[in-house]
């Protein structure tokens, strides 16, 4: 190319598609699979033209497009997918083709009838964090279409895209719709209804927080991996969820790193997610009321506790430690560069398309999970924090040591965990009992560390709780 040729650029709003597990269904059955793609092909094609956008390129399962106005890619692709739920009405998700579509608003180069640049590059990094028959825009998209649409947005936070300098921030429509259990319908009624709302911790990072449920409150630390919203849309948090919230109002808030909560956070140290605990305490207004930790979520629910006794009356301890991984006395120095190995996958595999690495996660955390369930946890991670900030707090926690406050602890003090957990094992729980001042320790049948629908222990889990909870 000459260097005085004029570059033709301009700027539009641009939606990549493409379909997701497309081999695996080209694998199950080549025809059928093409043949519907085919099909489901003439429904964007015709969608596109009706909503007045241009088809700039298509190759294999994938569709460029380019639009003049926002509103009108969104509303188009909403119609599509919509278009495609019906089609795929009464498949299994195994068998569906479902389409990620991602949406951009920016500068495009012009070659030719194609389109290329920056734009194109963050909409396709967009569709790759897209959930299957769902859609997910970039910040400048929502700016121009707020307010203007009947679907619900979610907010996904700042992502870290492959090969994107800066982070977009990004936002996801679902438009599909989901079978009325009598979970969802749980779900839906006024009692499970969440309003999420916003703090700011001491060092001014912006903490997500909700309260669910009737009755007197049940305040849960925040740990690992959070999702405001997902926790309650994806088949992994949200029975256990639905049986804290059953007799209580259940505060739960999104840590620094995670979900809703601010992902750009200064600091990642057990200090400073004690700061944002009591941030998210002093926004929400109790002046006394019981607290549950979950895994990693324990060590700042001990904190808080010995910080502010006159401020807890009960402490419910469910699949924590004392010591993290790097420092308890059975790690070997072979264990101790397997634990530093995973930190540094974790920076180069979490954002993957590939889910290999994640599900690598997903088996120690949840062994016995249904492939549905795997699959969703695997999602999970990718969407609730950058591959950066599951490094940074795989490290943090690991270096864990708060043996020295379980003394301290004042408050009655419940300890349960899960007898097969194999991410933290059951003797890391009796240790933290042991330290405990009149703790109550009770191991429950299972293998998973997150407590699953079917777990044979998630009733016992609610029953303790509950008589423990009334004294």
């Amino acid at each position: 190319m000459n260097p005085t040729d004029h570059i033709r650029r301009k700027l539009a709003a641009i939606i990549a598609a493409d379909v997701a597990g497309y081999s695996r269904l080209i694998s199950l059955d080549e025809t059928r699979t093409v043949q519907t793609l085919s099909a489901y092909r003439a429904i964007f094609d015709a969608l596109i033209a009706e909503h007045g956008g241009r088809i700039a390129n298509t190759a294999g399962d994938s569709v460029l497009a380019e639009f003049a106005s926002a509103l009108d890619a969104v509303e188009c692709c909403i119609s599509i997918q919509l278009r495609l739920d019906r089609e795929t009405a009464g498949l299994s998700e195994d068998s569906a083709l479902r389409f990620r579509i991602g949406i951009h608003l920016g500068d495009v180069v012009i070659q030719g009838d194609d389109l290329l640049g920056d734009g194109v590059n963050v909409a396709a990094r967009l569709e790759g964090i897209a959930e299957p028959g769902g859609i997910c825009i970039s910040g400048v998209v929502f700016d121009q279409i707020e307010g203007k649409l009947s679907q619900a947005i979610q907010p996904l936070g700042l992502q870290s895209l492959k090969n994107i300098r800066r982070p977009i921030e990004a936002y996801a429509i679902s438009v599909r719709s989901r079978p009325n259990t009598p979970e969802t319908k749980s779900l839906a009624s006024s009692k499970f209804q969440q309003e999420v709302r916003y703090c700011r911790s001491a060092d001014g990072v912006r903490l997500a927080y909700s309260a669910v449920g009737n009755g007197p409150p049940l305040i849960k630390s925040a740990n690992w991996i959070n999702h405001l919203e997902l926790d309650w849309e994806l088949p992994i948090y949200r029975s256990f969820l639905l049986g804290l919230a059953k007799h209580h109002t259940l505060v739960r808030y999104d840590a620094r790193g995670n979900g809703l909560s601010d992902w750009d956070q200064s600091e990642v140290s057990l200090d400073a997610w004690v700061n944002d605990f009591e941030a998210v305490i002093d926004a929400v207004g109790y002046e006394r009321f019981p607290i549950l930790g979950f895994s990693q979520g324990c060590a700042v629910s001990i904190s808080y506790a010995v910080r502010h006794p006159e401020r807890v009356s009960r402490l419910i301890l469910l699949g924590g430690f004392a010591l993290g991984r790097y420092k308890r006395p059975s790690t070997t120095p072979a264990d101790l560069d397997r634990y530093k190995a995973i930190s540094t996958l974790m920076r180069l595999g979490w954002n993957s398309e590939d889910p290999t690495f994640r599900q690598m996660m997903t088996s120690q955390l949840l062994p016995e999970a249904t492939k549905e369930q795997a699959q969703a946890f695997n999602e999970m991670q990718r969407r609730c924090l950058s591959a950066e900030s599951a490094a940074r707090y795989y490290e943090t926690v690991s270096n864990f040591d708060i043996r020295d406050l379980l003394p301290k602890i004042s408050v009655p003090t419940l300890v349960l965990h899960i007898r097969g957990d194999v991410m933290v094992p059951i003797e890391e729980g009796r240790r933290m009992a042991e330290g405990i001042p009149g703790a109550r320790f009770v191991s429950l049948p299972g293998k998973n560390h997150i407590p699953l629908e079917h777990d044979p222990g998630i009733q016992q889990l609610f029953e303790e709780v509950e008589f423990f909870l009334k004294g």
